[in-house]
């Protein structure tokens, strides 16, 4: 087995490089690719190949997958090989991940290498949530924070942790050394002697947490990073398994994969296996976020063969040029009168009230038109805030159609179910008297005192168009927010160690609030104390047990709850599992005298205080929530690389359109390869909002063909819009003339 990279050729053989715009069919010329090299590739009975991570998966007499399949996150992954499988027909078997998940993976498959070489604790490794990530290292550098070390202006603390933590990610993807954090913020920022002070803090910080995670076996995305291209690839004995493993490699839209990718391909093609690579020069939707898209394009030159395809698709081809002309190049001057086809309208209006109530209803009139489906419509806006989300849903849901959110990244705690269970944990478990108010229970009593759904069959005759066998009906519901509120103020004892609902009857006139809201109360109390007694004789397992009997109990007993809703739940569950099984190597590693309240009250702190936890795994809609219109920001809607036949640009006018925002990590443009070493300036950052918004426009009008912008002439506060596509807008056709 040849271990040298130095010795092996530069070009592997069969290598492809395919570049084209966004719906061009770079995908669908991989899954041919896979279908041509399985049939060649020699497998490995899987028994031979020693320990898989999911070797379970196959029996006696299959064989192990020669063939890697990437795609750049988990939804595009689960698409990519649901296509790969339909071609081939499940015949042959490949191993589909991320790029982060095949670094996982592979960390914790060959942890003993690790451990061997690192010197480190023989422990099997727990990879941290975000949450728990920033809670973990916010506790670390508590004295740091407390005597303002870590402390930039206008920055709060939990931002100031967050961004550090962000900054050993961004280092450990772009296969920079940990060591060069301090000189490259230093040269990248505007010196001064407090800045000077900031970044040196900041290397030894993430020095500190990397070895204090690496001590309790705690690991996090830029751990892995690091540890996989800086400790694992070059091992001479990891080299020997990786190349007897894989003979191919097929990864789609590399633009947006980070640069120790390129690493790991370029080890994988010098070892002889080929590779199918996909790229898309306006693609980067990561750019900013770690991809690093210039340095991956660097390795069409280790491939042998280059294929471009030229197919554009939706409005890209009609009108791409003259979009950019009026939006990107904002300078240069267009002839007057100057009109873009009518595939492309405007909505106008002065208040961004009055543009969410007209955008819903021109969605509603082509859908009862039966013009377009509710699931070929996507409304995309810069910063998809909450008002838009709620009006948007509510004016659709009056006619009966449905719309979802795309990813969407809200806290938990916006949700009133995951609020209601966190007042029902402080009402179960001692000493958490103090998380609990009157408010939080009167809510809690609407949410779990709702009735159950009513189902009734329905006949043809009822709905000749629209048959279905049952239907949810819901009743009213057994506690009202006003029954709420009389109940909480009457029966509600706020105790510091043990706050107590009352029985009804505590309440005087207590006839004024029916016999049905309060039978659902006494239900809710009698559930509550019995949860308590089984806690203090020891037969609540733990908190998980308690979440998960109270979602049964209440909320899905009988009950319809819309997706959005059910995927919250399974968020908490997902989000309360990992804390508590860190809590857990935690107490072994480091035990502590806090009882188990503690740890339930800081994790309901941390859920109130409005962290977002971690999306969970993927699960595709299925009902009403497939047939709904797609509400999403520019980066979700760009991420998941879906089209929809018609788009509704909100709030077109928008400075927002030209501004990475939440898109873009706080030193990220430092750590991207072809800046390494150079000092960030102002026109430096002029040059990338205009290249990313150019690479925004080219592929949102690829993924349409018929686009409103909607356009207000006052923002929520109240300022007047002069966003980039306003040249855009004035060109563009009125949907009131186009009627």
């Amino acid at each position: 087995m040849v271990t040298n990279l130095d010795k092996l050729g530069t070009v592997a053989e069969d290598s492809i490089w395919i570049v084209g715009a966004a719906r061009s069919g770079k995908t669908a010329r991989l899954v041919e690719q896979f279908c041509i090299w399985s049939k060649t590739v020699k497998t490995e009975p899987a028994a031979r190949v020693s320990a898989r991570g999911h070797s379970g998966r196959w029996r006696a007499g299959q064989t192990a997958p020669a063939i890697l399949v990437l795609a750049a996150n988990g939804d595009n992954r689960l698409e990519f090989a649901d296509r790969i499988a339909v071609a081939t027909q499940g015949k042959y078997a490949f191993h589909s991940t991320t790029p982060f998940g095949f670094f996982e993976q592979e960390v914790l498959l060959f942890w003993p290498l690790l451990v061997e070489s690192l010197d480190l604790r023989a422990q099997f490794p727990r990879r941290l949530q975000p949450e728990t990530e920033l809670e973990l290292a916010t506790r670390l550098w508590r004295r740091e924070l407390d005597e303002g070390i870590l402390q930039q202006t206008g920055v709060s603390p939990n931002r100031m942790v967050r961004r550090t933590l962000d900054i050993l990610q961004l280092a450990a993807v772009s296969g920079t050394p940990r060591e060069e954090i301090k000189s490259i913020l230093e040269q990248g920022f505007a010196v001064s002697e407090s800045s000077n002070n900031l970044w040196a803090s900041t290397g030894e910080l993430l020095d500190r947490w990397r070895e204090w995670c690496l001590k309790r076996g705690f690991l996090t995305y830029g751990i892995v990073c690091e540890l996989y291209w800086r400790d694992l690839l070059p091992n001479a004995t990891y080299q020997q398994h990786l190349a007897s493993r894989y003979q191919a490699v097929i990864a789609d839209d590399v633009d947006d994969y980070p640069a120790i990718s390129r690493h790991l391909f370029e080890r994988m093609l010098a070892y002889g296996a080929a590779g199918a690579f996909s790229y898309n020069q306006d693609g980067g939707v990561r750019l900013g976020l770690g991809a690093d898209t210039e340095y991956l394009a660097g390795l069409a030159s280790r491939c042998t063969r280059v294929e471009i395809l030229e197919a554009r698709s939706g409005l890209a081809p009609e009108i791409g040029e003259l979009a950019l002309s009026l939006a990107v190049n904002s300078e240069g001057f267009y002839p007057l009168g100057l009109s873009l086809p009518a595939s492309v309208r405007s909505l106008q209006t002065t208040s961004r009230a009055q543009l969410l109530r007209e955008t819903a209803e021109i969605i509603v009139d082509a859908v009862k038109s039966q013009a377009v489906e509710p699931q070929e419509i996507a409304v995309i806006a810069p910063g998809m805030d909450a008002i838009a989300r709620y009006s948007l849903t509510e004016i659709l849901a009056r006619d009966g159609i449905a719309a979802v959110s795309l990813n969407d990244q809200r806290p938990l705690s916006t949700a009133p179910e995951i609020r209601a269970l966190l007042t029902l944990l402080a009402l179960v478990y001692p000493g958490l008297g103090r998380l609990v108010d009157r408010d939080a229970v009167a809510e809690m009593l609407v949410i779990l005192g709702s009735q159950k759904q009513r189902e009734v069959v329905e006949t043809e005759d009822s709905h000749p168009q629209n048959f279905h066998l049952k239907s949810q009906i819901p009743n009213p519901q057994s506690i009202d927010p006003v029954r709420a509120g009389l109940i909480a103020d009457h029966c509600f004892c706020p105790e510091l160690d043990r706050p107590q609902l009352l029985a009804i009857t505590a309440f005087p006139r207590w006839d004024r609030v029916g016999h049905r809201a309060s039978e659902a109360y006494e239900q809710i109390v009698e559930w509550i104390e019995l949860q308590r007694s089984q806690q203090q004789e020891r037969l609540l397992p733990s908190p998980i047990a308690l979440l998960d009997r109270a979602i049964q109990k209440f909320l899905m007993n009988d009950r319809y709850l819309a997706y959005d809703r059910l995927a919250a739940l399974r968020e908490l569950m997902e989000t309360a599992a990992h804390y508590w099984e860190i809590h857990g190597r935690m107490q072994r590693v480091e035990p502590t005298n806090g009882g188990e309240s503690e740890t339930i009250a800081r994790f309901i702190q941390l859920l109130r205080q409005g962290t977002v936890t971690a999306n969970p795994f993927p699960v595709r809609p299925q009902g009403p929530a497939a047939r709904a219109v797609t509400l999403a920001n520019i980066f979700q809607y760009r991420s998941s690389r879906r089209a929809h036949k018609w788009h509704f640009w909100l709030d077109a006018g928008s400075p927002l359109w030209l501004i990475g925002g939440a898109a873009t990590l706080f030193g990220a443009p430092l750590f991207v390869r072809s800046q390494l070493g150079r000092p960030w300036q102002t026109e430096d950052e002029t040059t990338a909002d205009q290249q990313r918004l150019r690479r925004i426009l080219v592929d949102l009008l690829s993924r349409c063909s018929l686009l409103y912008l909607c356009h207000s002439e006052l923002a929520v506060n109240g300022q007047e819009q002069t966003g980039p596509l306003l040249p855009l807008i004035n060109s563009s056709v009125s949907c009131q003339q186009s009627v």
